[in-house]
Formats: structure tokens, sequence, C-alpha cells
């Protein structure tokens, strides 16, 4: 049988101790008529009879602690609570599940949307990049006689201008 405890508030054993169980005034006691010879009789079996211990005066304590009697009712209402426990676990952790699953999927959904949305896009190769360089190489190698490259600079204005040829109609 497992162990009970009811616990009492200091200010109830105050109350239980403070406390006076006596009447205010004392109750008359009425007497029978008893003729004197039953009197004498009965101060014989008196005297004879142990007299009774006067009682404490202070109140009597309860016990702090009582067996309860209903021990199915209590163990069957502790499994009722164990059982809902369980039950409340087991919802968290799906939830914990469910949650993780979520976070994942967003995650990756804001990647997704932040290559397509922010994606630097692929820069387009310089028309006639080829003879800019060569001309600019041949500058760098005759820096005291620049007329050297003069073909070169004609071959890339050639180049440039055929280049904003085919532009220019694709923009109209």
């Amino acid at each position: 049988m497992g162990d009970f405890s009811i616990q009492i508030s200091s200010k109830l054993i105050k109350q239980l101790a403070e406390s006076n169980d006596q009447p205010k005034r004392k109750a008359k006691k009425t007497r029978p008529k008893v003729s004197p010879q039953r009197e004498a009789e009965q101060a014989k079996t008196h005297q004879d009879a142990e007299k009774p211990k006067p009682m404490a005066e202070l109140p009597m304590q309860p016990p702090f602690f009582f067996p309860i009697p209903q021990q199915a009712a209590a163990s069957a209402e502790l499994e009722s609570i164990k059982s809902v426990t369980k039950e409340s676990e087991m919802v968290l952790e799906k939830l914990e599940k469910l949650e993780k699953n979520i976070v994942h999927e967003v995650t990756e959904r804001a990647k997704d949307l932040r290559e397509k949305e922010f994606k630097i896009p692929e820069p387009k190769p310089m028309p006639c990049s080829s003879d800019y360089e060569a001309s600019m190489k041949c500058y760098k190698e005759n820096i005291d006689n620049p007329l050297k490259c003069s073909g070169l600079v004609r071959t890339f204005e050639e180049c440039a201008r055929r280049f904003r040829q085919q532009v220019k109609p694709e923009e109209k």
C-alpha cells in the first residue's frame, strides 16, 4: 500500500491550539433526589472504585498522515494522468518533427529563390577584344614610335564599326 500524506497548514494548527472547546458558562447539574441511605451506599462504592484521572485540557491534535482507503481509485486516476502525459509527449514529438520538416523546406525554397532572383548575369564577351589587346600590346612595345601600330588600330576600328552596324538594326 502506497504512502500518502495530507498537509495541514500552520494557520489551522494555531487555530486548533488556541480554540477552547469549553463552553463559556458551566451548565447546572441537577441532582436527583436520593434518600440519605442511598447516598451513603453510593459514597462507599465511589470510595472503593478508583477515581478517574482528569483529562488534559489541551485539545487533541489529529494525526498528520491519514491512509486513503480507496487506493484503487487513486491508482486509476494516476494511470489516467500518466496516459495523458504520454499522449502529450507523443504529440510534442510529432510537432517537433513537423517543425524540422517545415524549416528544412523553407530554407530550401529560400535558397532557390535567392539563386533565381539574385543570380549574377554572365558577362557578355567584349566584341573585338583580340584586336584591342593586340593594339594595346603594340603601343606598350613601341612607346617611342606609336605610328607602327596604326595598322592594328585600323583593324580594331573596322571591327568596332561592323559591330555597331549589327547592333543598331536590332535596336530599331
